[in-house]
């Protein structure tokens, strides 16, 4: 992880966050912990072994023991660091120990997430963790949007574990579906500088009030920020502080940033060329700063035989899920999200990619760029510059997870080299001397064949396209739907109608664009995609040889390190 054990600081709430001096050096001797030496069940440590977690974190080394003690927490760790094992497993623990002597089921824990892909994503840690102790401890997820009197039957039982956004879960107290008063004992926030930010400061204010007086609390959180501050004095009693002395970002030995300049046109052929080409290995995030951007390069690539997924705020929770379960499954190995928090302005009206606001809905509870695990992501690229600087480090946080590698590749166009400088000021945190971002040497005009194609392509994704293409998957949620599944089996002629409907016109898709002729792909890239001696056999779709295969096999420390083409410079090395 690049963390050393000597920079975890610990302390109570009586001093100052950004006063933490402490360096516990009596305790940087001591020997790590496993999992087998923290008391835990039996149960427990079997699912763990069957996760294949061989050691704790650091964060979880140094929380769970001060948990499993019954002290306040508040957790700061950055993203990927393993901060949901870190709660998730002290909160079984202690349920497991309750039983002991429960007479009878009551619920003990409540967890509240910002979004519901970060709920539901807690909800399968905590189940892959119970798995050995199912009937012990159960776990409800109210997180979808769905009726309250749908839910109410799950919440009627008292599961043990109750997780939810603080509106969601506020309507269900507010319904007296969900009774805590008396029985809760363990109270979790995770991402908690997201929960004001994403308007939950009221909600969590009158969800406090349906509380018990007495109950541990944890706070889990990627920074200290004033609203974590704010919220730390409402939810924690007498806490301890862990706060992981670490960068934003995995470190340059593990994650590498490339920069590229290019407008908006060359930005779509040079993806187009990466992919198309392979030269990107790996599962790879493209991340977009709008909605119809999104689909707009989801149909562009769709042209050339790329398969991908979308992934926005317009879509309900359970086909977000859905598509991230797709993508961490290896069913797509692309996935294009829009990260349009950042254009959000006041009033939760949204700016559009033509400047004007948008009326579309936009789910509050959603969230592309942070929170959500995406398993073993390779690359992360940037379509769009992220406005922000933080935008950046949360998107770049989905990759070099753990101890992957990673690589991020953001193209930068003129109007966005700003925003650039800003980001490497950030990253570069004192060392002004060292670059963050190495730059991508990319010569267009070795891919000329491939603008032409790139150029027919883009253009054939016009607004009527992305707006039929997002009516599409509205019609195929309808015909999904459970809700509805009894109602179309009542009414037949009404789904034959929904059938029928006008063709969608949809971009015309030709079949000759998903193959990469010999002759469009430059000398200086033949060789290093493995089609430098095809000579005459049949044009085919383009697979990479087995001898390229083995090349990049040396380089597969660096997903992204293909992308550096040699061949580039070989005429110039010849003369």
């Amino acid at each position: 992880m690049g963390i050393t054990r000597k920079q975890v600081s610990t302390c109570t709430c009586k001093q100052d966050i950004k006063g933490i001096t402490t360096k516990m050096a009596e305790e940087t001797e001591e020997k790590p912990k496993n999992f087998h030496e923290m008391e835990l069940d039996d149960r427990i440590l079997k699912a763990v072994a069957k996760l294949g977690w061989q050691v704790p974190t650091l964060i979880q080394e140094r929380a769970i023991p001060l948990l499993l003690e019954g002290k306040d927490v508040l957790v700061r760790a950055r993203t990927g660091s393993g901060k949901t094992a870190a709660f998730s497993i002290p909160v079984i623990q202690k349920i497991l120990n309750f039983k002991e002597t429960a007479k009878h089921q009551e619920i003990k824990a409540l967890v509240l997430a910002p979004t519901k892909e970060l709920c539901h994503q807690i909800c399968s840690v905590i189940k892959d963790l119970t798995i050995k102790c199912s009937r012990e401890v159960r776990c409800v997820d109210i997180a979808p949007q769905v009726d309250l009197s749908v839910q109410k039957p799950l919440l009627v039982e008292k599961p043990d574990i109750v997780i939810g956004t603080p509106s969601r879960t506020l309507q269900h107290l507010k319904a007296n579906n969900l009774k805590l008063k008396k029985s809760l004992e363990l109270l979790v926030i995770d991402e908690a500088d997201l929960v004001f930010s994403f308007g939950y400061e009221e909600e969590v204010k009158e969800i406090m009030l349906f509380l018990p007086k007495i109950y541990q609390a944890i706070l889990a959180s990627a920074t200290l920020s004033e609203d974590v501050k704010s919220l730390k004095s409402l939810v924690l009693h007498n806490p301890v502080i862990l706060k992981l002395e670490e960068p934003d970002l995995a470190p340059a030995s593990q994650l590498t940033h490339y920069h590229l300049y290019a407008e908006e046109m060359d930005k779509a052929t040079i993806l187009y060329a990466l992919l198309k080409l392979h030269l990107i290995r790996g599962k790879t995030i493209v991340f977009v700063n709008t909605v119809d951007k999104c689909y707009k390069i989801k149909l562009y690539l769709e042209q050339f035989g790329i398969p991908t997924c979308v992934l926005n705020s317009e879509l309900p929770a359970t086909i977000r899920c859905h598509s991230v379960n797709q993508f961490n499954q290896g069913i797509y190995d692309i996935i294009v999200a829009s990260d349009e928090k950042a254009l959000e302005k006041p009033g939760n009206e949204s700016v559009a990619s033509d400047g004007k606001k948008s009326k579309r809905r936009k789910d509050k509870e959603s969230g592309v760029s942070r929170g959500i695990d995406f398993q073993f992501v390779a690359n992360v690229i940037n379509f769009d510059f992220p406005l922000d600087v933080q935008s950046y480090i949360h998107r770049a946080g989905r990759t070099a997870r753990g101890n992957n590698q990673g690589s991020v590749l953001s193209f930068v166009s003129i109007k966005e080299k700003d925003l650039l400088d800003s980001v490497e000021k950030r990253l570069q945190q004192g060392q002004e001397d060292v670059s963050v971002f190495k730059s991508y040497q990319f010569k267009l005009d070795e891919v000329d064949a491939f603008k032409y194609r790139a150029k027919d392509a883009w253009r054939a994704v016009t607004r009527i396209a992305v707006r039929e293409a997002r009516l599409k998957e509205i019609k195929l949620e309808i015909f999904n739907s459970q809700k509805l599944k009894s109602y179309f089996e009542d009414n037949p002629n009404d789904l034959q109608v929904l059938r029928h409907d006008k063709a969608l016109h949809t971009v015309k898709i030709q079949q000759h664009l998903s193959d990469v002729p010999e002759y469009i792909v430059p000398p200086s890239l033949k060789s290093l995609a493995g089609i430098a001696k095809r000579g005459k056999r049949k044009r085919e779709h383009y697979r990479p040889s087995d001898s390229s295969t083995a090349k990049y096999q040396l380089k597969k420390s660096n997903p992204l390190l293909s992308m550096e083409f040699d061949g580039f410079d070989k005429k110039k090395k010849k003369k």
